[in-house]
């Protein structure tokens, strides 16, 4: 591609030939209106709200598709344009379950924004008539198609960023809509529960299973013990959920759960810690059991703390289950402890501990539900609310956030490390499980500056990392020496997708590999802000970073609530205890 010259609105500008309209006036800061366009997304252009007028041709022509050619004269701004797109949001909004005040988007829905934007107070095309909510409930994602506007970007979503294509558009003409295999609800066909669908929807037609209902019920018994798990990238969602910049103030967010009404307000890095010496040591232990004892293993090992990725291979890729770690989630783990050793720890009695977990991500509703957490004799975790929710319980009770004081976790399960806070960004588990995997089995810190293990960073699809091994280990590892561990990470599941069939088809070889549903990893979660794109992402990941930087320690095994745990409880890692509390294994599930 090379410069041209174009023309919009009177003002000659330089522009890639081939790019959009709508990419050229993002670039010089003319804003055009969108819905069906999203940045993560190819361009459908079927909702053709960016219409723009284009000197020379005999209609008005969308911006997100209609490429640049030299000395194109545009008008984003004429009369024209701006009565045609009046008029298509009129169509829309005639079709469109317009109660605003009861939908879960009021105040943040982009058709609402638009509506505003172009005036529409009284709808020419108003029916007597609006359609009914229509709501289909599946474990963590409600569908209401009266609020659809066809834009299709959750069918684009869950088709290319996440290769699991369980929503089409079906239908004609009046008839069309989105709909599943059979019709089915989304909780019982192969969608995975991740949420980017609702993540990328410009209205109310998708959002989370509210649960902060039955959580604002078990804060008012006074018979129940509430406790509450924070994962790491709520954190750097929540002030922007808030509307306030995207930051890491850890302290102000465990303030404000303490004024909430939680009884125990912990943390799920805790957990992500004790993660990563289970999953660290089943990593050592399976190459051991490989390149010692000449069993076969099933290498590589892949992680599975992300409850997305874990339906996902259930059903695209079970024949890879047994290469999955056997670890649970943080969030599971976090669970069966606090109704065993916190129980014990605290005197409380398990039957009345109400466990909340406030998460990035839709997908751990269903994960919490699942048959296999049951571990600790009672559900391991009761309700989930999502980034969203937390926020909206933090201004229904009227806390203002912005002048909180910094506050720190209860302990026990409330203290951790760097290496659990990177979890939340696509590579950090990796990058945390080698922190602690290559100092058990050298003694010596990894040789990566800073400990910052570069090459799994950033928001690239799959990314690759080789770290060798010295000739001189510790005690017990030495048939590691010289061996130089293979490892990748990928974020989003058409990247995993792509990934696993390299695998399989032995284009490549590894002996690790972290895999997380969502773009950018946990950060990206279905329950985080909307709305969601790469800078979003980016503003996400620096604060994550940023915190890992700032605190004391930054090696899981090195947390010392970790070590007390081992020394008063589980006594090793992989024993006893740790197999029937934190470990799991997962199920075949149908394809479709």
């Amino acid at each position: 591609m090379h410069s041209v010259t174009i023309n919009i609105n009177g003002k000659e500008y330089n522009a890639e030939e081939g790019s959009t309209i709508l990419a050229a006036c993002k670039d010089i800061g003319i804003e055009v209106p969108t819905l069906c366009y999203h940045p993560d997304l190819s361009t459908a252009g079927n909702c053709r709200v960016c219409v723009v007028e284009v000197e020379g041709w005999n209609t008005l022509v969308p911006a997100c598709v209609t490429p640049i050619t030299p000395n194109m004269v545009v008008r984003t701004d004429s009369p024209k344009v701006r009565r045609t797109r009046k008029l298509l949001l009129e169509l829309i909004l005639a079709d469109h379950n317009n109660n605003c005040p009861e939908c879960e988007r009021n105040g943040n829905c982009e058709l609402q924004s638009l509506a505003e934007r172009y005036n529409i107070r009284l709808n020419r095309f108003q029916t007597d008539g609006k359609p009914e909510s229509l709501i289909q409930v599946s474990p963590g994602i409600m569908r209401d198609s009266s609020k659809c506007i066809m834009c299709t970007r959750c069918v684009r979503t869950c088709e290319e960023l996440q290769s699991v294509a369980v929503i089409k558009s079906v239908g004609r003409s009046a008839e069309i809509h989105i709909g599943t295999f059979e019709e089915r609800g989304l909780g019982d066909v192969a969608c995975t529960q991740c949420g980017q669908c609702i993540n990328r929807c410009p209205t109310g037609a998708l959002y989370e299973k509210d649960e902060t209902a039955p959580v604002w019920a078990a804060l008012e018994d006074p018979e129940k013990i509430v406790i509450v798990q924070t994962a790491p990238a709520v954190r750097v969602g929540l002030e922007e959920a808030l509307g306030l910049p995207t930051d890491h103030h850890t302290g102000k967010m465990a303030a404000a759960l303490r004024r909430l009404g939680f009884n125990r307000v912990l943390d799920t890095d805790f957990s992500a810690d004790l993660t990563i010496i289970e999953e660290g040591h089943e990593l050592l232990f399976r190459l051991k059991d490989a390149l010692v004892e000449k069993k076969e293993v099933p290498l590589p090992m892949i992680t599975s703390c992300s409850p997305g990725w874990i339906k996902f291979i259930e059903h695209k890729h079970n024949d890879l289950l047994d290469n999955l770690s056997t670890c649970k989630s943080p969030q599971q783990m976090f669970g069966a402890i606090a109704k065993t050793y916190l129980c014990d720890k605290e005197g409380f009695d398990p039957a009345k501990i109400v466990s909340v977990s406030v998460m990035p991500c839709t997908a751990k509703k269903f994960e919490k539900d699942r048959p296999e957490m049951k571990d600790s004799g009672f559900q391991d975790v009761d309700y989930v609310i999502t980034t969203r929710e937390l926020a909206r319980m933090i201004q229904e009770a009227g806390i203002d956030f912005d002048h909180l004081p910094i506050e720190k976790f209860d302990r026990f399960m409330g203290d951790s490390t760097g290496a659990a806070v990177i979890f939340g960004a696509t590579g950090g588990v990796m990058e945390a499980a080698l922190r602690t995997a290559y100092e058990v089995a050298t003694g010596k810190e990894i040789p990566f500056k800073g400990l910052n293990v570069m090459p799994v960073r950033g928001f690239e699809g799959i990314k690759e990392a080789a770290v060798p091994m010295p000739a001189e280990m510790a005690e017990g590892w030495e048939f590691l020496a010289g061996v130089t561990l293979k490892v990748a990470v990928a974020h989003g599941l058409a990247n995993a997708d792509k990934l696993l069939r390299s695998v399989k088809a032995g284009e490549a070889e590894y002996h690790f590999i972290e895999i997380m549903a969502c773009p950018g990893g946990c950060l990206g979660g279905g329950g985080q802000p909307i709305p969601t794109d790469m800078e979003k992402r980016m503003e996400r990941m620096r604060a994550i970073y940023a915190e890992d930087e700032s605190l004391p320690l930054r090696k899981s095994h090195e947390n010392p609530e970790i070590q007390l745990l081992y020394a008063e409880y589980l006594k090793e890692p992989l024993g006893h205890k740790s197999h029937h509390l934190l470990h799991t294994k997962y199920t075949k599930r149908d394809k479709f």
